[in-house]
């Protein structure tokens, strides 16, 4: 059965996005594991104060977990199967170890606010760890709402296709919604177009073919914007990134243009790596 890995840190932004992995959850019939990891406590002050021993932030932890639940078993009625695991180290580490284990469909989190994901794109070694994560991440954006999935945007650059496009994930991810697939090429007057540039796309249609994909030719110097133009006009429910390839999500873990659009973006996004 496929599952879906949700971190949270009980914040509203992330709240947001355990909602949008329940309804996906309903949708493609899939289980849901709420993880929470905590951490120790460190003070520096002089002044004695109350430390929480490590038993009473795993009790807190738990409790909290089976509320959000139990709340969720109330509102699908029961219709998915809810685990929960709270855990003691670091997010990533434990994000990874988890993935490892399950081998889930996807792990979904929010973004902004004091969330888990705030804290995965802070630092370089947790920014080392999720772009290195083999599943898939869907990164939901604030008040971001799941009602299916009828369209998906594919960023690419048309640049070595064959060695880093994820073909079997984005044709079982298109064909598990139904959904129509839409290659998203951003370039401003043709300074990125090269003579490899016509090979390479008919290498890409030649993978995808079965699918039917549209094929979208973006003319606009921001490449964040063009796609974030093109997939509100257009209704699409998912972007699909490739993290350490695509030119656009070079920064996507780092303070960059690139970060913006994934906080910015009233789309989720997907990234996937090759």
């Amino acid at each position: 059965m496929k599952t879906l890995i949700v971190p949270t840190d009980f914040s509203p932004i992330a709240t947001n996005a355990m909602n949008y992995a329940v309804d996906m959850a309903l949708s493609i019939n899939a289980s849901v594991l709420l993880l929470h990891v905590y951490q120790v406590p460190v003070t520096f002050s002089e002044v004695p104060v109350t430390v929480v021993t490590v038993e009473e932030m795993k009790k807190m932890s738990e409790e909290k977990l089976e509320e959000l639940k139990q709340g969720i078993k109330k509102n699908t009625a029961g219709k998915i199967k809810v685990y929960t695991e709270a855990r003691l180290g670091d997010v990533v580490d434990e994000i990874e170890a988890l993935c490892k284990s399950i081998q889930p469909f996807a792990v979904i989190m929010g973004t902004k606010g004091a969330s888990v994901v705030e804290r995965l794109f802070l630092g370089s070694s947790t920014l080392t760890a999720i772009r290195h994560l083999t599943w898939p991440v869907i990164i939901v954006p604030p008040g971001a709402t799941f009602n299916g999935i009828r369209k998906i945007g594919f960023a690419c650059d048309f640049k070595k296709v064959v060695e880093t496009t994820p073909v079997k994930f984005i044709k079982d991810v298109v064909k598990e919604f139904n959904a129509e697939l839409h290659v998203l090429n951003v370039d401003y007057n043709n300074k990125q177009f090269t003579p490899a540039t016509p090979e390479e796309s008919l290498l890409l249609h030649t993978m995808l073919e079965e699918l039917k994909p549209g094929y979208h030719f973006i003319n606009n110097p921001n490449v964040e914007e063009g796609i974030n133009k093109f997939a509100e006009e257009n209704s699409l429910g998912l972007i699909i990134v490739i993290p350490k390839k695509h030119k656009m999500l070079d920064g996507l873990f780092q303070k960059s243009h690139s970060k913006e659009f994934a906080f910015h973006s009233h789309i989720p996004i997907l990234a996937v790596h090759e």
